[in-house]
């Protein structure tokens, strides 16, 4: 009994090692491919070459990953008004809360909206990447960096249609250590990232996880190309980095799965790359158009048109007078290629046309009676966004001036408690502007410019029709029951 006691404990003993030394295996730091990624650049430094792969010795981490990107990577704190009041009157929603009050006396206040959002400095001159739902309809912005630094940020353009939108700190007057933008093309299913930002307020929160899928599409928009991850996203990350294993950017978190347990998005680097240029030199994204209505293509679609197999993108209809009807496209087209680039769904082509650059040559491959065909197609502008670029009225004083105005209508009349109908009133000063240093408010109602009478749009256009940077103006306002003056210098703020 002894022996057969002492040999059942020697194996107990053996058996629980065993089992501890597989529990201490399975608790083990992954052996990836990591590389090392160059130190983020400290302006005006150029980023550094990109290293070639490094094995990391064994038990290596994703310090030198973190470490290296955390630096460029921001929290955001946007404040905004609150609109959580029932029976808005029209002219409050027109004017703000500022010119209710300034008229109808004191009313209840609305709760202050804050919200918390991530970000990354992508120049070092403080211009940073974020989601645009993190700040489209913030009135302050203010961004933290790793070392505490507290910034004020303003919004030089905001994309709704790829949640898209760039920032610039301390108006470009300071130096900040900065991310590059990788190709995430090259990003396969399985490579490690790490996705950075400040979920739920945490600041340089680090997570890890492999890149679950590529061009994923959300029913969000005909600009889906999402990149999924198993990497922790949570609220508060929206619009930081999503990292690859050598410190490039290829990424921009964006969304999670309401309840999804690992599932969460970001907006490919490559999209996001064209997107942050067209903002930051325009304001605003020009997107290519060609003027045609596309189906799926099915199989009995393919061949019913003796396609050799059901890829590509079946043309139903041409805009007479389009790019595509001056190129050549027909209904009945099966669009196979896009500027070299294989259309196997609507949803490549949307994306494909819509990021190329109006007035550029396109070269196009369709199937056509019974054999393929090329044909070029000069890529015209989207409607939507030649509409948004006309000029409306108050809109070129705007940019000038720092404001935008509309015609005093007999109800603002009414409201204002003004005499007559004439002058222009005040519905947008643009934050910084020389107008709003000089006191100009939204509700103002700009009766004169220069001494000279303003009655109607027709005279303000005509008298702000030949201003530049730098002309001085003088400017009466009638604000409430006094009127004043007041005058600046005409600038870009």
């Amino acid at each position: 009994m002894t022996m057969q006691l002492k040999r059942r404990t020697f194996l107990g003993a053996l058996v629980l090692a065993l089992v501890a030394g597989v529990a201490l295996g399975a608790f083990t730091a992954p052996r990836a491919e990591l590389r090392r990624p160059p130190m983020l650049a400290q302006a005006p430094v150029s980023p550094l070459p990109i290293l070639p792969v490094q094995m990391p010795p064994p038990g290596g981490t994703f310090a030198a990953v973190a470490d290296a990107i955390k630096p460029a990577v921001i929290n955001i704190n946007t404040f905004s008004r609150g609109a959580g009041l029932q029976g808005r009157t029209p002219f409050e929603e027109y004017f703000g809360e500022e010119f209710f009050r300034r008229f109808f006396g004191e009313v209840p206040e609305r709760i202050p909206q804050r919200s918390l959002g991530s970000g990354v400095i992508v120049d070092p001159t403080g211009i940073a990447l974020t989601n645009a739902h993190v700040v489209e309809k913030a009135t302050e912005i203010e961004v933290v960096t790793l070392d505490g630094g507290k910034h004020k940020a303003k919004i030089i353009g905001v994309d709704k249609k790829t949640d898209l939108a760039v920032l610039k700190l301390d108006d470009g007057k300071g130096t900040f250590k900065y991310a590059r933008l990788g190709d995430s093309d090259r990003i396969q299913v399985g490579d490690w990232v790490l996705a950075v930002g400040s979920p739920f307020g945490l600041q340089a929160t680090v997570t890890a996880g492999i890149i679950s899928a590529k061009a994923r599409q959300l029913d969000q928009g005909p600009f889906d190309d999402f990149l999924q991850t198993d990497a922790a996203i949570n609220p508060g990350n929206s619009g930081g980095p999503l990292v690859n294993m050598q410190g490039e950017v290829i990424g921009i978190n964006t969304a999670i799965v309401a309840g999804g347990s690992g599932i969460g998005f970001a907006i490919p680097s490559n999209m996001a790359r064209k997107i942050y240029a067209e903002l930051r030199d325009k304001g605003r994204v020009t997107r290519g158009w060609l003027g045609i209505s596309i189906q799926p293509l099915t199989p009995e679609l393919a061949r019913s048109f003796g396609a050799k197999d059901p890829k590509g993108v079946l043309i139903n209809e041409v805009v007479p007078d389009s790019p595509a009807a001056k190129g050549g496209l027909k209904p009945g087209d099966i669009l196979l290629e896009f500027e070299g680039r294989p259309m196997e769904g609507p949803g490549d082509l949307q994306r494909a046309v819509g990021l190329a650059s109006p007035d550029r040559t396109a070269k196009v491959k369709v199937w056509r009676e019974q054999s393929e065909k090329t044909v070029e197609v000069k890529v015209g502008q989207a409607p939507d966004e030649r509409q948004a670029q006309q000029p409306r009225p108050g809109g070129r004083a705007r940019s000038m001036l720092g404001l935008e105005v509309r015609p005093v209508t007999p109800e603002i009349a009414r409201q204002l408690n003004l005499r007559s109908t004439d002058g222009v009133v005040v519905v947008r000063v643009e934050d910084g502007s020389a107008a709003a240093e000089a006191g100009v408010q939204r509700g103002d109602v700009i009766k004169q410019l220069n001494s000279q009478t303003v009655r109607t749009m027709v005279d303000f256009e005509r008298l702000t029709r030949d201003v530049k940077e730098g002309d001085p103006l003088t400017v009466l306002l009638q604000r409430g029951p006094m009127s004043l003056y007041v005058a600046f210098r005409v600038g870009r703020g």
